[in-house]
């Protein structure tokens, strides 16, 4: 059976750059979900993300997301790429990049700054509680601030052609 190539496969992953994305657009019912690509690191360019960093800042990003006062009912996942390059959230609405770029500073530098235990990350409540590393969490949160989010322009909130 020859299947056609889903969207996130047709983006040129050679002229990505680190950036705050809407990957996707679908209706579920009369409401719009609206999928944004959170890519932090430069494709195929940089070393990836390693797993506990990547699985901490799912914590505390899901975590931070869910207690939101104004999106805490919009949020349906938040979740890492496999690729390890960034992550996806989907929101309930119909919502731009620009719209949701506040957001994102709340949350990354909530992230930044997050001292103390990691919610969730315990046998109890996680499969792979122990695959955590906060100090890089915080940097690559701090990186991603800088270097994407404060000042963020055009190029970085519309994928490549």
């Amino acid at each position: 059976m020859e299947m056609k190539k889903i969207t996130s496969f047709t983006i040129d992953h050679i002229r990505l750059v680190p950036g705050l994305y809407v990957s996707r657009k679908d209706m579920a019912g009369d409401t719009v979900i609206t999928t944004f690509d959170i890519r932090m690191t430069s494709p195929n360019d940089e070393p990836v993300m390693n797993t506990a960093e990547v699985h901490t800042i799912e914590h505390l990003g899901a975590t931070f997301l869910r207690n939101h006062e104004t999106f805490s009912d919009k949020v349906l996942y938040f979740g890492p790429m496999g690729c390890r390059t960034g992550f996806y959230l989907l929101l309930a609405g119909d919502y731009t990049s620009a719209d949701i770029v506040p957001l994102m500073k709340e949350m990354f530098e909530f992230i930044a700054g997050y001292e103390g235990e990691i919610p969730g990350a315990s046998p109890k409540d996680c499969g792979n509680y122990l695959d955590m590393n906060l100090p890089m969490a915080r940097w690559l949160a701090a990186r991603y601030l800088r270097e994407v989010l404060t000042d963020i322009t055009e190029e970085r909130l519309v994928y490549p052609e």
